[in-house]
């Protein structure tokens, strides 16, 4: 298929894999996403993908973990960015939530969420990819707190103010996706974001 990367040898990159079911799930759901689908898609054959992944499961787990990937280096950017800590919190809430009821991602995290409970090691990638938010979110209100900019936090409310926050950002993303929250709008959600940060994270 023209425009999907290759190696040398002629197969086609994992990447290129995630890259394409994130794709596929943006345009069709997560339902319609099967290993003959994507193999469709980048003119290959389901063996091939089933030889890098393993299973439908493992190629959803790896796909969000290649998307969290992504994120987790913008928040390293926009942490180490000269900007206030309350312009950070704002862009941090931004790049939580999802874009629209078809965030590919967010759709993946809901599918992970119905499937941890039975599996150990979906359960541990969870608790992996939801601390990587987590240490950024405290990072950034302690940051805040020493410049002045947020009202005086210990580590210990740091720690609770950061879960309760992205513990509320996870169903406002939840009612997004699955087009629960002002219709395909996401801009509401944003704003109940910022009321709800401007509770827990008071300004100095």
């Amino acid at each position: 298929m023209a425009g999907a990367a290759r190696r040398r040898d002629g197969h086609i990159t994992q990447e290129r894999m995630l890259e394409e079911a994130m794709s596929a799930i943006a345009e069709d759901g997560l339902a319609a996403l099967t290993m003959s689908a994507l193999a469709e898609r980048l003119g290959t054959s389901g063996g091939h993908i089933l030889y890098y992944f393993g299973s439908k499961d493992l190629l959803l787990l790896a796909a969000l973990r290649w998307s969290e990937a992504a994120l987790a280096e913008e928040r390293r950017a926009l942490l180490s960015q000269r900007l206030t800590a309350e312009r950070k919190l704002d862009l941090f809430l931004r790049l939580y939530l999802p874009r629209g009821p078809r965030d590919p991602r967010w759709m993946l995290w809901i599918e992970l969420w119905a499937r941890t409970p039975a599996n150990d090691s979906l359960r541990e990638a969870q608790r992996d990819l939801d601390r990587g938010w987590q240490d950024d979110l405290e990072a950034l209100l302690a940051k805040g707190v020493a410049q002045a900019r947020f009202a005086p936090l210990d580590a210990a409310e740091a720690t609770a103010r950061a879960s309760e926050l992205l513990a509320l950002l996870d169903g406002l993303s939840t009612r997004v996706v699955l087009g629960q929250e002002s219709g395909r709008d996401p801009r509401p959600a944003l704003e109940t974001a910022r009321a709800a940060a401007a509770r827990l994270i008071p300004r100095a």
